[in-house]
């Protein structure tokens, strides 16, 4: 960090606290002794590029995860610890699976995954619209294997 004032190499940390999104830190040239504080924030650039089904790309954000999450286990009894936990571990996994891009596909598998373990309605939730069921046989095809073959 090169001080505004006299542009030295070198500045020591003060003190540094949490802002909400950033971290704020104050510091003081080594050479001038002047003081002056920086607002250091996570590059957006690491997350991976979502590859969607038509080939398009964004970047892939946890908080969309989050609500999807919450939505598939809207008035279900999950506790918001186990919804949040869950979110976690798929953001975890895509981000030490992917270095640039994930599919969207394998974004759903995680989910899918996920859910599955949390909550087997919400599973079926998220499962008919991922997986874009147009049919009832479509659907208990993935309903089959949760309750059993009855036949």
């Amino acid at each position: 960090m090169n001080c505004p004032y006299c542009s030295h190499t070198s500045t020591r940390v003060l003190d540094s606290r949490d802002a909400g999104g950033s971290i704020r830190r104050r510091r003081a040239c080594e050479d001038c002794g002047k003081r002056f504080t920086t607002h250091e924030r996570l590059e957006q650039s690491f997350l991976p590029q979502v590859v969607k089904k038509d080939g398009t790309r964004q970047t892939f954000d946890p908080e969309k995860l989050r609500f999807g999450f919450a939505l598939a286990c809207r008035k279900r009894p999950v506790s918001t610890e186990a919804l949040e936990l869950a979110a976690e571990q798929v953001v975890q996994k895509v981000l030490a699976e992917s270095d640039r891009e994930v599919h969207s596909t394998r974004l759903g598998e995680l989910v899918l995954e996920a859910l599955l373990e949390l909550d087997r309605v919400a599973y079926l939730r998220f499962a008919s619209v991922y997986q874009e069921l147009a049919s009832p046989e479509e659907f208990l095809e993935i309903l089959n294997p949760l309750i059993g073959d009855r036949k």
